[in-house]
C-alpha cells in the first residue's frame, strides 16, 4: 500500500514540474555531447533584425579604385548583387540568385556566386563581406568590407547626416586616421550647415534660393592637424564652387551649373 502511495505522489509530482516548466516558445533545441542546448531565436539575425533591404559599400579592389557594391536582400531569400570597379570601367555587373542562413542564422551564403567571396555576416543596419573562407577580415581594413543599409524612407535636406561617397567622380573612402566619415547637416532654419571634413570640424552658413540654388558662405573650420589632410582640402575647396543642388533616392549631390556632380553624398 505504501509503495502505492509512493507511486502516485511521484507521479503527481512529475506531472507539476511538467506543468511548471515549459520550453521557450521562441526556442531551439540543440542536442550536443548530450546535453540540451537552449538557442534562443531572438538571438539570431535572422530571426530578431529587419535584414531585409538593400546595402550599400565601397570594398577594397586589388586592380581598382574600389568595388561599388550594392545587394538587396529580399524576405523570400531572393537577392540581387550589383558590383562596379571604380575607376576601370562604367559597366555595371549584375548578378540574381538565392541565398540561405548559416545554422547560427547569423551568416548569409549567395548560392550563385563560387568564384568570389560569397558570405555575409549579418549585423544591425549592416552586412560584413566575409574572406573566400568564410572568415571575418580583420584588422587596418576591417571596416572597408562593410555594407551600410540604405534607408529606403523618403528624406528631406535639412536634419539628416549625409555622408561624403564621391568627389568629382572618384570614391571616397574613410581612411584608417579617420575618426568618422566625412559628413555635412544642413539647418535651413537658421541658414547654418556643419560637418566633419576628415580632420577638422566645420561650420558656416548658406544660402538657398527657388531652383535648388544653393551657395556656402563664411565656412569656418578647427585648426588640427593630421596625416593625410589632401581630401578634406579639396573637399571644403569644393564646397565653395557649389552653386545648385540635386536630391534623389536619397542621394545628394552638390554641382556647379550643369556639370557633372562636384560631391555626392549619401543619407545616413
Amino acid at each position: 500500500m505504501k509503495n502505492k502511495s509512493l507511486i502516485i505522489s511521484i507521479a503527481l509530482l512529475s506531472t507539476l514540474l511538467l506543468t511548471t516548466y515549459r520550453q521557450p516558445s521562441n526556442a531551439e533545441i540543440k542536442i550536443e555531447s548530450g546535453k540540451h542546448t537552449i538557442i534562443e531565436r531572438n538571438d539570431r539575425s535572422a530571426n530578431s533584425l529587419d535584414w531585409n533591404g538593400t546595402y550599400e559599400g565601397v570594398v577594397p579592389c586589388a586592380s581598382c579604385e574600389g568595388i561599388k557594391t550594392t545587394l538587396t536582400l529580399n524576405q523570400d531569400l531572393s537577392f540581387v548583387l550589383l558590383t562596379q570597379y571604380l575607376g576601370k570601367s562604367e559597366e555595371v555587373f549584375e548578378v540574381k540568385g538565392t541565398f540561405k542562413w548559416n545554422e547560427e542564422g547569423n551568416t548569409i551564403t549567395l548560392d550563385s556566386i563560387k568564384d568570389a567571396p560569397n558570405q555575409f555576416l549579418v549585423g544591425e543596419n549592416m552586412l560584413f563581406q566575409l574572406d573566400m573562407s568564410g572568415k571575418r577580415i580583420t584588422g587596418d581594413l576591417e571596416d572597408k568590407y562593410m555594407l551600410s543599409k540604405v534607408n529606403n524612407q523618403e528624406v528631406t535636406m535639412e536634419n539628416t547626416r549625409w555622408e561624403l561617397v564621391e568627389i568629382m567622380g572618384k570614391p571616397v573612402i574613410k581612411n584608417e586616421t579617420q575618426r568618422e566619415a566625412i559628413f555635412i547637416t544642413f539647418n535651413k532654419e537658421k541658414n547654418r550647415v556643419n560637418g566633419f571634413s576628415g580632420c577638422n570640424n566645420f561650420m558656416g552658413g548658406i544660402e538657398i534660393k527657388e531652383g535648388n540654388r544653393l551657395k556656402f558662405e563664411q565656412m569656418a573650420s578647427t585648426m588640427m592637424a593630421c596625416e593625410n589632410m589632401e581630401i578634406e582640402s579639396t573637399f571644403l575647396q569644393t564646397l565653395q564652387q557649389v552653386d545648385n543642388y540635386g536630391m534623389k533616392d536619397n542621394v545628394l549631390s552638390l554641382n556647379r551649373g550643369k556639370m557633372a556632380p562636384l560631391l555626392k553624398f549619401i543619407a545616413r
